[in-house]
């Protein structure tokens, strides 16, 4: 990544291992000052951006500057959580990216009617994937302005 230096922190949210650790390396590879944060599903997402249970006040928990969510998770999926970000005052500033395995038309004007940012479909190689990952971060922390954060949503996340 270009010469960016203010350390952004991405929060990702899949249930697939596989695929979180995918998205790990190709993050790594880019390089840059990125901070990963990892969540199981849309309830551990939601736990991470309100500080709650084993994401309580106190820990080293960042607000995040950019969410790459995938939408089919246990407990709570994709399309819930975007729900509950986005009508959250304090969180829906937040950028949101649907990133996931699915090209159908219907999940992609139901993700967009909810108010996600972006959706991408996973690419198949490993090289798309970093390709993907570099202009995702270049879009999201170096061409777009993003909302300053206020000082009542770092004090109260």
């Amino acid at each position: 990544m270009p010469n960016t230096q203010t350390r952004r922190t991405i929060l990702i949210a899949d249930d697939d291992a596989e695929d979180v650790l995918l998205v790990r390396d190709a993050l790594q590879t880019i390089g840059g000052p990125f901070e990963l944060r990892f969540v199981r599903d849309g309830e551990d997402l939601i736990d991470y951006l309100r500080h709650r249970g084993e994401y309580e006040e106190g820990r080293d928990v960042p607000r995040p500057d950019l969410i790459l969510l995938d939408l089919k998770m246990p407990r709570k999926d994709g399309r819930e959580t975007i729900r509950e970000l986005k009508s959250d005052p304090k969180l829906r500033r937040i950028p949101v990216v649907a990133l996931t395995t699915s090209t159908a038309g219907d999940d992609v004007e139901a993700s967009y009617d909810i108010g996600v940012n972006s959706y991408v479909t996973k690419p198949a190689t490993y090289r798309e994937l970093v390709d993907l990952l570099k202009s995702l971060c270049k879009y999201w922390f170096e061409v777009v302005e993003l909302p300053s954060r206020s000082r009542h949503e770092r004090k109260s996340h």
